[in-house]
């Protein structure tokens, strides 16, 4: 019983951040590598633009810090935890206050897993055998990633044809450039990309440019929507 609640729990927790990412539109794909310097003052650019969501990459060590620094400085934040391999990452992000799991592959265990500690995932998918086993597992927002690489807009209206039930988050070559055809598609809820947070304007400290290319996104975004 307390299993199939946690089921229960996972997919109501999973359907209101799924939501969340939806309204927001674009989630910046940030690797800090300075975070004890760079996490508040990020976050914070981030909110201003109109942006308040992360996904920390654990392409750097200091994820889970930086994290837990985005979310005392904005509270409001909705801050995940991205190129997640292995069980021990999605501890260490959970408890420093990650909200949501994305991972660059479909690996079952890892979903499975999720559900243990009831936080929505969203594995990377752009293959029928991933849509697939994702479907078994009840998913229903997915990341297309590599996005431009596996075939971008045209690729993603494909699959969509078979797999109507899932939306999808393409990351990987999104920029001001493409961002609103991407986000014109029904079956896209949002759009991953670091376009906003590169390491030159992170590593600058750039953070009133931060916060235009949010704000750019955001009309973008919103124009796109209707």
């Amino acid at each position: 019983m307390d299993e199939e609640r946690n089921q229960i729990d996972f997919f109501e927790v999973t359907e209101r951040i799924s939501k969340q990412i939806s309204q927001i539109g674009i989630i910046p794909v940030i690797r800090l590598d300075n975070p004890a310097e760079d996490a508040a003052p990020l976050a914070k650019a981030l909110c201003a633009g109109g942006v308040p969501a992360a996904e920390v990459t654990f392409r750097a060590a200091g994820a889970p810090k930086a994290i837990q620094l985005m979310t005392e400085a904005c509270p409001q934040m909705l801050v995940g935890v991205g190129t997640v391999t292995e069980k021990g990452q999605m501890d260490q992000a959970v408890d420093a206050g990650a909200k949501f799991i994305v991972t660059p592959g479909f690996d079952p265990e890892l979903v499975a897993y999720a559900k243990e500690l009831c936080v929505p995932i969203y594995p990377g998918c752009t293959t029928p055998s991933e849509y697939h086993a994702a479907l078994k597992l009840g998913l229903k927002l997915l990341k297309f990633f590599p996005a431009e690489q596996s075939g971008g807009l045209a690729k993603i209206k494909a699959m969509s044809a078979p797999f109507p039930m899932f939306q999808v988050m393409p990351t990987g070559g999104i920029s001001l450039k493409n961002l609103g055809e991407y986000m014109k598609a029904p079956m896209v809820a949002a759009c991953g990309g670091s376009y906003m947070v590169t390491a030159e304007l992170i590593g600058q400290k750039r953070w009133d440019e931060i916060t235009e290319l949010c704000a750019q996104s955001c009309r973008i975004i919103e124009e796109a929507r209707g």
